[in-house]
């Protein structure tokens, strides 16, 4: 049930490029931000920052392994600046397409630093981007969706080597004869994460 999500977390993280000793963002700590926040600790990033307006996810972000959780109600660009020694990080990964969120992404990457769509917004959404900004700054921008035959076998590999630990994501099982009660537990996203359904 972790193979998909996994690897298009991999996915992600490879085309941005993510390395050891940088210093990760990741904007919204749903089940895809907790995946990341996991992958990028295994991977030997130096900090990882996670955001979340909901008080379970930011628990949860704690957790997983982010070195320091912030509000994503508060000034996010400037949170991470004081939590990451003044500076803003090397990737941002947002994993919410609430326009805000992204513009917090976009804010809080550092000079010659990368910013991961991991997340669509509603279809017809326009974003306005700070283009001078990001262009001085010399800031990459990039997405990712879903990933390849090559990347889950990679999810494969690190699940079955368990590289990260990914049982504590799921929160809820209900019989199947539940399923409603299981597609409003995601749909309003307060206490709960992975909510897995059984026949």
């Amino acid at each position: 049930m972790f193979v998909e999500p996994l690897a298009c977390v991999v996915r992600g993280q490879r085309l941005a490029g993510f390395r050891p000793g940088a210093t990760v963002v990741i904007i919204g700590s749903g089940v895809a931000g907790l995946l990341h926040i996991k992958l990028a600790k295994s991977v030997g990033t130096t900090r990882v920052i996670a955001t979340d307006i909901v008080d379970y996810r930011k628990e949860a972000a704690h957790k997983a392994g982010a070195d320091v959780v912030i509000d994503g109600r508060q000034n996010v660009p400037a949170k991470v600046r004081s939590g990451n020694d003044g500076h803003a990080a090397d990737f941002v990964v947002t994993c919410t397409g609430d326009r805000e969120a992204i513009a917090q992404g976009l804010a809080s990457v550092d000079r010659g630093g990368t910013v991961l769509f991991f997340a669509p917004c509603e279809p017809t959404a326009k974003i306005e981007l700070p283009f001078n900004d990001l262009w001085r700054e010399e800031v990459t921008m990039t997405s990712s969706y879903a990933g390849s035959p090559r990347d889950i076998q990679e999810s494969i590999a690190i699940l079955s080597k368990k590289r990260i630990a990914v049982a504590d994501l799921i929160t809820h099982v209900l019989p199947l004869a539940e399923a409603g009660k299981g597609f409003r537990l995601v749909a309003h996203a307060r206490n709960s994460l992975k909510v897995v359904l059984r026949p």
